[in-house]
């Protein structure tokens, strides 16, 4: 492995041999990652990533120092640190995403904390993020590691819905276009319209924000059928839903990935009772990485090994009413140092 002329006369020093392989144990998750041809895609809804500074512009006021919420300056740091938390913990699980999509994020100034945060600096992460319609002001957002993954395109694409007549915005979709380590790759990072309402008559307005993703993944696809597609968010439905299975045209039958359409692994873990956010005693899987089928073929660059839900103890309410739930930062307008409603998801890539 080592080539050098100073360690060539000393292989057989075992000492020496030792402090090697301690070097190699001691790379950074990058590097290792790189050397295991591994890399992992996350996601994660951070729970309402707010600064304390109130937005003239948006209906963040219950998110200031005197607002509902009495968001002071140390809860910020404190939500920032946990965050922060959580994507190192994921980091030393197994490895440094390359990638990761976020929710409920207000702006570029947070994103900027919370890259720069201490337990994040040695990731040297960057991010992407543009202001949306969003009355509340939260967006998408898109970090990534500049070894891993070089942006060459993003935008933001506007999404209008139709409602009973008149017209309503909604969160942006972020769409990234970079290279993956050597593939080229289209992002879309999504937050789709919530369940506030009801989740048969906010159906429609799911469905319309699928359309977008799928008109423009078409698009792609017809230049190139073996474009290498993710789309990546809390889609405020599950795999099974009308929405991805139908609109998107997602799903988990390998078999059934054909020209235009998605392969969708999250099917599997919601129907045997997993999920990434509880309500009412009943588990979602919301926050999905689906990719096309351009991933699943051998010898083409970048390849799908596997994907899990990141449900490590230290997630979840240990006690109380929400015991067994994602352990989250507000119950009510309590803060309750906790990370998030939503747990990360992570898709993982293999290159052979």
């Amino acid at each position: 492995m080592f080539e050098s002329p100073a360690l060539a006369g000393l292989s057989y020093f075992y000492p020496v041999r030792i402090l090697v392989i301690l070097l190699l144990l001691s790379l950074s998750p990058q590097a290792y990652c790189q050397k295991l041809k591994q890399m992992a895609i996350a996601f994660y809804n951070v729970e309402n990533l707010f600064d304390t500074i109130n937005d003239p512009n948006t209906d963040d006021d219950a998110f200031t120092p005197k607002g509902t919420y009495k968001y002071t300056n140390d809860i910020y740091k404190q939500k920032l640190h946990n965050t922060a938390f959580v994507i190192k913990q994921i980091a030393e699980s197994g490895t440094a995403p390359a990638v990761v999509g976020l929710a409920e994020v207000e702006n570029g100034g947070v994103l900027t904390d919370l890259v720069n945060n201490d337990q994040l600096k040695v990731y040297g992460y960057k991010h992407i993020s543009y202001n949306s319609p969003d009355p509340r002001g939260i967006d998408v957002a898109l970090l990534y590691q500049p070894k891993l993954f070089k942006p060459l395109t993003s935008k933001p694409i506007a999404v209008r819905i139709e409602n009973n007549g008149h017209t309503e915005t909604t969160r942006d979709i972020l769409f990234v276009t970079g290279i993956l380590n050597g593939d080229t790759v289209h992002l879309f990072v999504n937050h789709w319209p919530s369940r506030r309402e009801g989740k048969g008559e906010t159906a429609p307005k799911r469905k319309q924000v699928a359309a977008v993703n799928k008109q423009i993944i078409d698009s792609l696809m017809k230049r190139n059928p073996l474009s290498k597609i993710i789309v990546i968010g809390d889609l405020n439905d599950d795999p099974t839903d009308e929405s991805i299975v139908s609109t998107l045209n997602a799903n988990s039958g390998r078999e059934r990935i054909i020209p235009y359409s998605l392969y969708n692994p999250w099917a599997t873990l919601y129907t045997s009772g997993h999920g990434t956010t509880a309500y009412q005693n009943k588990w979602n899987l919301f926050d999905q990485v689906i990719i096309s089928r351009a991933f699943l073929k051998k010898n083409n660059g970048w390849q799908f090994l596997k994907a899990e839900i990141f449900n490590k103890e230290f997630l979840i309410t240990r006690s109380g009413k929400q015991q067994g739930y994602p352990y989250r930062s507000w119950r009510g307008y309590h803060w309750m140092n906790g990370y998030s409603d939503h747990l990360p998801v992570l898709l993982y890539l293999e290159k052979h």
